[in-house]
Protein backbone atom coordinates (compact mmCIF):
# COMPACT_ATOMS: atom_id res chain seq x y z
CA UNK A 1 0.00 0.00 0.00
CA UNK A 2 2.89 2.52 0.73
CA UNK A 3 5.04 1.41 -2.32
CA UNK A 4 1.38 2.26 -4.16
CA UNK A 5 0.99 5.51 -2.45
CA UNK A 6 4.66 6.25 -3.17
CA UNK A 7 4.05 5.43 -6.73
CA UNK A 8 1.44 7.61 -7.31
CA UNK A 9 3.01 10.20 -5.80
CA UNK A 10 5.82 10.11 -7.93
CA UNK A 11 3.22 10.21 -11.31
CA UNK A 12 2.02 13.41 -9.70
CA UNK A 13 4.50 15.07 -8.97
CA UNK A 14 6.21 14.12 -12.28
CA UNK A 15 3.02 16.31 -13.78
CA UNK A 16 3.46 19.16 -11.62
CA UNK A 17 6.99 19.57 -12.75
CA UNK A 18 5.97 19.74 -16.16
CA UNK A 19 3.14 21.94 -16.33
CA UNK A 20 5.30 24.24 -14.34
CA UNK A 21 7.89 24.21 -17.03
CA UNK A 22 7.08 27.79 -18.74
CA UNK A 23 4.64 27.72 -21.87
CA UNK A 24 4.19 24.24 -21.37
CA UNK A 25 0.57 24.82 -22.46
CA UNK A 26 1.94 26.25 -25.73
CA UNK A 27 4.25 23.22 -26.20
CA UNK A 28 1.34 20.73 -25.03
CA UNK A 29 -0.96 22.05 -28.06
CA UNK A 30 1.62 21.97 -30.82
CA UNK A 31 1.78 18.30 -30.15
CA UNK A 32 -1.39 17.87 -30.36
CA UNK A 33 -1.49 19.58 -33.39
CA UNK A 34 1.12 16.85 -34.31
CA UNK A 35 -0.80 13.98 -33.64
CA UNK A 36 -3.73 15.58 -35.56
CA UNK A 37 -1.73 16.24 -38.51
CA UNK A 38 1.44 15.85 -38.73
CA UNK A 39 3.65 18.26 -40.35
CA UNK A 40 5.74 17.16 -43.85
CA UNK A 41 9.39 16.28 -43.44
CA UNK A 42 12.03 18.65 -45.03
CA UNK A 43 9.87 21.47 -44.90
CA UNK A 44 10.93 24.87 -43.40
CA UNK A 45 10.68 25.45 -39.67
CA UNK A 46 10.55 28.96 -37.88
CA UNK A 47 10.99 28.47 -34.14
CA UNK A 48 10.86 31.64 -31.59
CA UNK A 49 9.08 34.02 -29.80
CA UNK A 50 6.17 35.81 -30.33
CA UNK A 51 7.55 37.95 -33.59
CA UNK A 52 6.90 34.34 -35.61
CA UNK A 53 3.83 33.05 -33.33
CA UNK A 54 1.75 36.69 -34.00
CA UNK A 55 3.04 36.19 -38.01
CA UNK A 56 -0.91 34.89 -38.88
CA UNK A 57 0.11 35.07 -42.42
CA UNK A 58 3.04 33.65 -42.61
CA UNK A 59 2.25 30.62 -44.96
CA UNK A 60 0.54 32.58 -47.39
CA UNK A 61 3.38 35.32 -46.97
CA UNK A 62 5.50 32.48 -48.52
CA UNK A 63 2.97 30.67 -50.77
CA UNK A 64 6.11 28.99 -52.32
CA UNK A 65 7.26 26.58 -49.30
CA UNK A 66 6.08 24.87 -47.04
CA UNK A 67 6.08 26.38 -43.98
CA UNK A 68 6.09 24.74 -39.88
CA UNK A 69 5.64 28.01 -37.77
CA UNK A 70 6.40 27.17 -34.10
CA UNK A 71 6.96 30.54 -32.71
CA UNK A 72 5.65 30.80 -28.77
CA UNK A 73 5.09 32.74 -26.04
CA UNK A 74 7.53 35.47 -24.88
CA UNK A 75 10.12 32.66 -25.33
CA UNK A 76 13.44 33.08 -24.82
CA UNK A 77 16.41 31.21 -26.22
CA UNK A 78 16.53 28.70 -23.26
CA UNK A 79 12.93 27.78 -24.06
CA UNK A 80 13.60 26.78 -27.60
CA UNK A 81 16.38 24.64 -26.33
CA UNK A 82 14.12 23.40 -23.97
CA UNK A 83 11.69 22.18 -26.01
CA UNK A 84 13.86 21.48 -29.34
CA UNK A 85 13.25 17.78 -28.63
CA UNK A 86 9.30 19.06 -29.34
CA UNK A 87 9.55 21.91 -31.79
CA UNK A 88 12.41 21.31 -33.80
CA UNK A 89 13.80 17.77 -34.13
CA UNK A 90 11.03 15.69 -34.50
CA UNK A 91 10.42 17.74 -38.48
CA UNK A 92 13.68 17.06 -40.12
CA UNK A 93 13.07 20.34 -41.39
CA UNK A 94 15.22 21.21 -44.37
CA UNK A 95 15.86 25.22 -43.04
CA UNK A 96 15.54 26.55 -39.57
CA UNK A 97 14.15 30.05 -39.34
CA UNK A 98 15.25 31.73 -35.81
CA UNK A 99 13.96 34.75 -34.00
CA UNK A 100 14.93 34.84 -31.01
CA UNK A 101 16.97 36.59 -28.09
CA UNK A 102 14.90 40.37 -27.53
CA UNK A 103 12.91 38.23 -24.51
CA UNK A 104 16.40 37.05 -23.13
CA UNK A 105 17.21 40.96 -22.98
CA UNK A 106 14.04 42.10 -21.85
CA UNK A 107 13.80 39.69 -19.16
CA UNK A 108 16.72 41.07 -16.59
CA UNK A 109 19.11 43.47 -16.40
CA UNK A 110 22.22 40.88 -15.80
CA UNK A 111 21.28 39.55 -19.35
CA UNK A 112 23.85 41.20 -22.01
CA UNK A 113 24.58 40.87 -25.50
CA UNK A 114 27.56 37.94 -24.63
CA UNK A 115 24.72 36.04 -22.62
CA UNK A 116 22.84 36.19 -26.04
CA UNK A 117 25.41 34.87 -28.18
CA UNK A 118 26.18 31.76 -25.95
CA UNK A 119 22.59 30.95 -25.47
CA UNK A 120 22.53 31.48 -29.61
CA UNK A 121 25.71 29.52 -30.02
CA UNK A 122 24.20 26.33 -27.91
CA UNK A 123 21.14 26.38 -30.13
CA UNK A 124 22.85 26.11 -33.72
CA UNK A 125 25.03 23.57 -32.22
CA UNK A 126 22.25 21.38 -31.21
CA UNK A 127 20.58 21.94 -34.31
CA UNK A 128 23.91 21.19 -36.56
CA UNK A 129 24.75 18.05 -34.15
CA UNK A 130 21.30 16.51 -35.16
CA UNK A 131 20.89 17.54 -38.72
CA UNK A 132 24.61 18.30 -39.84
CA UNK A 133 24.00 20.08 -43.16
CA UNK A 134 20.45 21.57 -42.32
CA UNK A 135 20.24 25.63 -43.19
CA UNK A 136 20.10 27.90 -40.28
CA UNK A 137 18.93 31.10 -40.79
CA UNK A 138 18.93 33.95 -37.79
CA UNK A 139 16.86 37.37 -38.15
CA UNK A 140 18.14 39.79 -36.31
CA UNK A 141 16.82 41.20 -33.06
CA UNK A 142 14.48 44.25 -34.32
CA UNK A 143 14.99 47.50 -32.89
CA UNK A 144 11.75 47.49 -30.57
CA UNK A 145 10.53 51.08 -29.46
CA UNK A 146 9.28 49.57 -25.92
CA UNK A 147 12.54 48.24 -25.69
CA UNK A 148 15.04 51.21 -26.77
CA UNK A 149 16.95 50.95 -23.39
CA UNK A 150 18.21 47.70 -25.00
CA UNK A 151 19.34 49.10 -28.10
CA UNK A 152 23.59 49.23 -27.26
CA UNK A 153 22.87 45.41 -26.30
CA UNK A 154 20.63 44.36 -29.13
CA UNK A 155 23.34 45.92 -31.51
CA UNK A 156 25.88 44.27 -29.95
CA UNK A 157 23.71 40.72 -30.32
CA UNK A 158 24.11 41.14 -33.82
CA UNK A 159 27.41 41.37 -34.14
CA UNK A 160 28.37 38.62 -32.39
CA UNK A 161 26.08 36.37 -33.96
CA UNK A 162 26.34 37.66 -37.52
CA UNK A 163 30.12 37.13 -37.31
CA UNK A 164 30.12 33.57 -35.80
CA UNK A 165 27.27 32.75 -38.78
CA UNK A 166 30.01 33.80 -41.36
CA UNK A 167 32.18 31.38 -40.08
CA UNK A 168 29.24 28.69 -41.03
CA UNK A 169 28.11 26.78 -43.79
CA UNK A 170 24.82 27.15 -44.90
CA UNK A 171 23.79 29.72 -42.64
CA UNK A 172 22.24 33.26 -43.48
CA UNK A 173 22.24 36.12 -41.21
CA UNK A 174 19.19 38.22 -41.96
CA UNK A 175 19.18 42.07 -40.93
CA UNK A 176 15.85 43.33 -39.94
CA UNK A 177 17.41 46.03 -37.81
CA UNK A 178 18.77 48.28 -40.02
CA UNK A 179 15.70 48.51 -42.52
CA UNK A 180 13.35 49.31 -39.61
CA UNK A 181 14.95 52.37 -38.77
CA UNK A 182 14.22 55.70 -39.61
CA UNK A 183 16.72 58.16 -41.67
CA UNK A 184 17.54 59.73 -37.88
CA UNK A 185 18.13 56.34 -36.62
CA UNK A 186 15.31 55.60 -34.69
CA UNK A 187 13.08 52.80 -34.87
CA UNK A 188 9.70 53.17 -37.44
CA UNK A 189 6.49 53.93 -35.10
CA UNK A 190 3.89 53.02 -38.16
CA UNK A 191 5.35 49.14 -38.52
CA UNK A 192 4.74 48.36 -34.64
CA UNK A 193 0.96 47.74 -33.02
CA UNK A 194 0.17 49.87 -29.94
CA UNK A 195 2.41 47.89 -27.63
CA UNK A 196 5.15 49.35 -29.51
CA UNK A 197 6.63 45.81 -29.20
CA UNK A 198 5.01 43.24 -31.81
CA UNK A 199 4.56 44.52 -35.80
CA UNK A 200 1.64 44.81 -38.04
CA UNK A 201 1.58 44.37 -41.10
CA UNK A 202 3.53 47.20 -42.36
CA UNK A 203 6.48 45.50 -40.09
CA UNK A 204 5.64 42.12 -41.50
CA UNK A 205 6.28 43.09 -45.05
CA UNK A 206 9.64 44.28 -44.45
CA UNK A 207 10.47 40.74 -42.95
CA UNK A 208 8.81 38.88 -46.13
CA UNK A 209 10.66 41.14 -48.32
CA UNK A 210 14.03 40.13 -46.70
CA UNK A 211 12.98 37.14 -45.77
CA UNK A 212 11.81 35.60 -48.93
CA UNK A 213 15.19 35.46 -50.91
CA UNK A 214 16.97 32.98 -48.26
CA UNK A 215 14.65 30.62 -48.49
CA UNK A 216 15.60 27.60 -49.75
CA UNK A 217 13.26 25.72 -52.77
Amino acid sequence: MIKKIFCICLVIGAMIAINAQPFANEIAAFKKQDSISFPPKQAILFVGSSSFRLWKDLQQDFPGHTIINRGFGGSTLPDVIRYENDIIFPYEPRQVVIYCGENDLAASDTVMSKHVFYRFKQLFEDIRKKFPKVSIVFISIKPSPSRIRLDREVQLSNYAIQNFLKKKKRTVFIDVYHPMLKEDGTPMSDIFLEDDLHMNRKGYAIWQKLIEPHLLK
